[in-house]
């Protein structure tokens, strides 16, 4: 399963690996792929997306599905 969330916040690619980062450490998550520039992230697993959302959070970057 993918799922794409809209993240406000990332501006360069350290950004992107943060919350690549934040991102992996959730159950379920396979393989990240976050956009800076398109300010997006693609999540492929079956990670429940209010968690997802909750770990870019609380990186410090805003999320929504």
């Amino acid at each position: 399963m993918s799922t794409t969330l809209t993240v406000s916040g990332m501006a360069c690619d350290g950004c992107e690996r943060n919350v690549e980062e934040a991102i992996e450490s959730v159950p379920g998550v396979e393989r990240v792929d976050a956009d800076h520039d398109a300010g997006r992230v693609t999540v492929e697993g079956d990670a429940d997306v209010d968690t997802l959302v909750s770990a870019i959070d609380e990186a410090g970057y805003e999320a929504t599905a």
